[in-house]
């Protein structure tokens, strides 16, 4: 299936995880799978989580505002935790929390009503389901758990027969329910995919939305790639997105205090869009429901700089590949116009190598003020060097300042190796 056109010029996302693991400020599921601490201590969140303050209209009053064009949420993490009223039910917030209620309907309806595209996460695992454990596939030198895998000699087909219609049940669920534009699966390192029976769930998915987008953690059925907490060094093959967190936690956890500056926000963003992917970005809120001021501070300083440099995000495509400019760039959908990101403000010239376009006009993003540039050598198919006059002080940014390179027609590149 063709990718649909809204994800990559998309650009921006926020990942929610949100569940009953903000209590104590625990890692996630993962707290007592490693043994942060015990899954008894774990449980007993249960009986913290409120949801009192949640506000889903003031979230994707947020998103909107700084520019994404699409959330997505935990429904249900590793823990087996379901946000929703599911009626396949092993644990869930309306029946087992004192929040008791459904909190993915108005996330849905609230990013709806401001036009941003829904996603909703999902993990294939879940380490409380009695029928999880039931069968085996460990990766090479990774100790099995007794919350994941049988242990030897005890597999139970029948077992992992009734985990899998429970898994379909709930993921119809949301199919039937939500129709969401996005699906962002996990936890399928732990099994093959033929005992995920990925052919069958994926059938399931796309009766329900056709339209639907699948995360590369559907394995042989997913639409994109979903690199984790490190911008690479090539961009994969085909759509994809970095998901990346805003300190180092996914999840609420009180005692992280390493937030990443907005400067480096900038820069994980811009690095991400000038190879062609989107950046999904996380942010833990309480368990009461509200999101930490550190994090929409963050949040919005990427907004506001995305708010100055619109033209250079959205309706464009990767920029030039490495070594033609020294910093990330975009290249708008026509192909005319190249948008220079420089995250140092350039002390004489900014130069870009191998354009054998002519230039038309260079100007500062934001400011329209415009700068001068020359070409300098150059033989035969060789182009040489274009020059641009560096921005004054008034026109720089204060975290990444573009220049709009207006061409002479699409954009024709030298990628030699020069003349002998």
């Amino acid at each position: 299936m063709p990718m649909q056109p809204w994800f990559p010029d998309a650009k921006l996302g926020v990942f929610i995880h949100y569940g009953v693991y903000a209590v104590g400020g625990a890692a996630e599921s993962w707290s007592f799978y490693t043994g942060e601490m015990t899954h008894e201590q774990y449980m007993k969140q249960l009986e913290g989580f409120t949801a009192s303050k949640y506000d889903p209209n003031a979230w994707a009053e947020l998103f909107a505002r700084i520019g994404a064009r699409y959330a997505v949420l935990t429904t249900k993490h590793h823990d087996g935790v379901a946000l929703w009223d599911t009626d396949h039910r092993s644990l869930d917030v309306v029946r087992d929390t004192p929040a008791g209620r459904d909190l993915v309907t108005g996330f849905v309806d609230a990013l709806r009503e401001r036009g941003l595209k829904v996603g909703l996460y999902y993990s294939h695992s879940d380490w409380n389901h009695p029928d999880y454990p039931s069968i085996r596939h460990v990766r090479p030198g990774e100790p099995p758990s007794l919350y994941s895998h049988a242990e030897p000699g005890k597999e139970d087909p029948a077992a992992w027969e009734r985990y899998l219609a429970y898994r379909d049940g709930q993921v119809g669920e949301l199919m039937d329910r939500f129709r969401p534009d996005l699906l962002w699966f996990d936890g399928e390192w732990e099994r093959t995919e033929e005992q995920w029976r990925m052919d069958e769930l994926a059938e399931l998915i796309l009766a329900g939305n056709p339209d639907a987008v699948l995360n590369a953690r559907m394995l042989s059925h997913g639409d994109y790639a979903t690199p984790e907490q490190g911008t690479p060094l090539q961009a994969p093959e085909g759509p994809w997105e970095l998901c990346l967190t805003i300190n180092d936690s996914w999840s609420y956890r009180p005692q992280d205090r390493d937030f990443k500056s907005v400067r480096q926000l900038v820069r994980y963003f811009t690095e991400t869009i000038g190879m062609g992917g989107n950046l999904l970005l996380g942010a833990g809120p309480r368990e009461d429901g509200t999101i930490p001021e550190e994090q929409i501070e963050r949040l919005e300083g990427l907004g506001a700089w995305i708010g100055r440099h619109t033209d250079a995000v959205y309706g464009t495509v990767a920029g030039l590949p490495a070594g033609h400019h020294y910093g990330p760039s975009t290249l708008s959908a026509d192909r005319r116009t190249l948008y220079l990101i420089c995250f140092d403000a350039p002390r004489d010239n900014v130069s870009l190598r191998g354009l054998r376009n002519e230039v038309k006009r260079v100007t500062v993003l934001g400011t329209g003020t415009e700068l001068g540039h020359h070409v300098t050598g150059g033989l035969d198919t060789v182009p040489g060097v274009t020059w641009i006059d560096a921005p004054a002080a008034a026109d720089l940014d204060e975290y990444a300042t573009v220049l709009a390179v207006e061409l002479e027609g699409e954009l024709d590149l030298y990628r030699g190796t020069g003349r002998d």
